[in-house]
């Protein structure tokens, strides 16, 4: 299993016009290269009139499947670029449509490589990217008079916190990377003067935005 991996956010649609031609990107995650086929299929069912539906999609945990189509525009103008923009954020498991209302005004080969590649990278600024690392489940248990002390150490580590339950003790689950694990429990044992219980849960993924410079 990839220790980390990087995708957008959720499934988006995004919008540009140049020289009045409409350029829609619709940006979806996808599980299998049959999903991401009938995903392009159903936009360019419901985009029929379209002049263009461009694709382009990475697939597995190293991007082992790559497909694009320039759906009718000249040769490497639209799919090749989109495909590219996908590979240059580093993403993982996404596939990108294009839908083209063509406007009246050529574009030549360079302004519509700019415009396809322009969609998709907008696009997924648009939405945002998120990092998803594989962590391990803590359940931190103690009372609630430690409870600011923990509070204030997860805040300032930077501490994933999946939930906090309140009953008669405070269990937080807390998402810690496994190689940290053994380090996470002394800090807070330490922290807490051995006043705390740990408990293992699932090993799963926990995806948090990245905050691009």
């Amino acid at each position: 299993m990839l220790q980390n991996y990087r995708t957008i956010k959720e499934d988006h649609q995004y919008e540009i016009e140049i020289k009045k031609s409409r350029f829609i990107c619709f940006l979806k995650r996808i599980a299998s290269e049959e999903e991401a086929k009938e995903f392009i299929q159903y936009i360019k069912k419901e985009h029929w009139k379209a002049n263009h539906n461009c694709s382009a999609f990475v697939l597995g945990d190293r991007n082992e499947i790559q497909r694009s189509s320039d759906d009718g525009e000249p040769s490497g103008t639209a799919g090749v670029p989109m495909l590219e923009v996908l590979k240059k954020n580093e993403l993982i498991n996404v596939c990108a449509v294009v839908t083209r209302y063509f406007g009246g005004t050529k574009l030549g080969a360079g302004g519509l490589i700019r415009a396809y590649s322009g969609a998709v990278a907008q696009a997924i600024a648009d939405i945002g990217i998120v990092e998803g690392r594989l962590q391990q489940e803590v359940f931190v248990q103690i009372d609630y008079a430690n409870w600011g002390k923990m509070e204030h150490f997860i805040t300032n580590e930077k501490i994933a916190v999946k939930e906090t339950q309140f009953t008669d003790q405070v269990i937080a689950t807390c998402l810690v990377d496994e190689n940290q694990l053994i380090a996470f429990e002394a800090q807070v044992t330490d922290l807490l003067n051995g006043q705390v219980k740990f408990e293992t849960g699932a090993v799963l993924y926990h995806e948090q935005p990245i905050q691009e410079a």
